[in-house]
């Protein structure tokens, strides 16, 4: 209770400054000619959420996503990159019924921000991310399936991820070890373990969860009869790493975010806000976007204006203002860097596995910024010549040899 009051009298006293730092004034500054000065309407609704947030209460992730159930692992989990997580939580949520040889078990992975509430149930009537495809009858039919969803680690909805408590009773924040793919594909098999599910009748995801369904049948084959991935890939391309590294510094230049500890303050969510900006334009194609907004605007009868104008801006708008105080800014960091650093091709996995192993010890710190890291080519593939490489990735790519549905991927030759 002291700690909460401090931490908002510090807040108070610190939030005029916090304000100029974060570009934000609370007064529009008057017109000194004959011109009418601009409105910013959407500037007004930074600052009014900003002086919001130095009230309180903090966002609860957790309580964005109810009804879940929980896995604790009981011995330490080592990350591929070094470091260890204590008492490692998975969320996950179930529907149908596991039959007596427990063979019909379908695991669903998610993308970047999605929670382990694909579906709706009884103890979370809220409509699911899923909804229209997993259920009685549906393409993934739960009166045949028993079908499972987790937050990944990493996550914020339930999962073991940087906002939640260390073994000190302390946030993780960005001392939270950095993970890989492969970390969420092997903590989901301890799960699996738990529930008692030697193979799996299907491995599916979309997206971040595609990586994660290609992983799981590469890594764990004999576990896995088959294996659906939906616009995903088997090694990020540097377009999505490009694109991804944009969306960060965005996150990480807003002054809030403090280098990732930002808990008992306010919320980096102008930086979340540009970030999911930025994911959003990837999330359509251009024709798409062509099809949806084309070049309307907003108010046509009315002067352009530099808040949001044309219809795409303010489907931009809603769309990113929506997830800004939703989803752990953290969490975005450290599960966006594991899927740049995707790489299902066979050196690279070897050398993931052999590192790991060779870690068992707690990372003492970890730090997002390559440029104060020694150069080092851990999970990097040994080859880079274009022949080289395809072949590794074939290699990697052909201990999946489950039956496989592949949608959403443009091949080029």
């Amino acid at each position: 209770m002291l700690r909460t009051s401090l931490s908002l009298l510090r807040r108070h006293a610190l939030a005029p400054r916090m304000l100029r730092a974060a570009g934000l004034r609370t007064s529009a500054r008057p017109s000194s000619g004959s011109n009418p000065p601009m409105d910013f309407p959407c500037i007004d609704k930074l600052e009014t959420r900003q002086r919001d947030l130095l009230s309180g209460p903090e966002p609860t992730y957790e309580k964005i996503v109810t009804g879940y159930q929980t896995y604790q692992h009981a011995s330490p989990f080592t990350c591929d990159h070094g470091g260890q997580l204590s008492g490692m939580r998975i969320a996950y949520e179930t529907w149908g019924v596991l039959n007596a040889e427990k063979s019909n078990a379908i695991l669903i992975h998610t993308g970047l921000s999605g929670s382990s509430h694909a579906r709706s149930h009884e103890r979370n009537r809220n409509p699911g991310w899923w909804e229209k495809f997993i259920g009685p009858g549906l393409a993934i039919d739960t009166n045949k399936f028993f079908v499972i969803c987790t937050n990944v680690i990493g996550g914020c909805y339930g999962s073991t991820g940087p906002s939640s408590l260390d073994e000190s009773g302390e946030r993780y924040a960005t001392a939270f070890p950095l993970l890989t793919v492969n970390d969420m594909v092997r903590a989901q098999f301890h799960l699996m373990d738990h529930l008692g599910i030697r193979k799996l009748h299907a491995s599916v995801g979309a997206s971040m969860g595609g990586m994660q369904s290609l992983c799981a049948a590469a890594l764990h084959s004999e576990r896995v009869g088959r294996l659906v991935t939906i616009s995903a890939c088997a090694r990020s391309h540097p377009y999505s790493i490009a694109l991804r590294f944009a969306q960060r510094q965005a996150l990480m230049s807003d002054p809030n975010f403090n280098r990732g500890h930002y808990y008992d303050g306010v919320q980096p969510h102008v930086g979340m806000k540009l970030a999911r900006s930025i994911a959003t334009v990837t999330y359509r194609s251009g024709p798409e976007w062509e099809l949806r907004f084309g070049r309307r605007r907003q108010k046509p009868d009315q002067p352009p204006a530099l808040c949001p104008d044309f219809l795409i801006e303010t489907y931009l708008d809603h769309q990113s203002e929506r997830f800004c105080l939703q989803y752990d800014a953290n969490s975005l960091l450290y599960v966006s860097k594991a899927m740049d650093m995707f790489d299902i091709s066979y050196s690279v996995t070897q050398r993931l596995e052999k590192q790991r192993k060779e870690r068992q010890t707690p990372c003492t710190s970890v730090c997002m910024d390559a440029s104060e890291q020694p150069a080092s080519e851990e999970g990097h593939s040994d080859v880079e010549t274009g022949d080289e490489i395809m072949a590794d990735l074939v290699r990697g790519v052909s201990s999946a040899m489950q039956p496989t549905l592949v949608l959403g991927v443009h091949h080029l030759l």
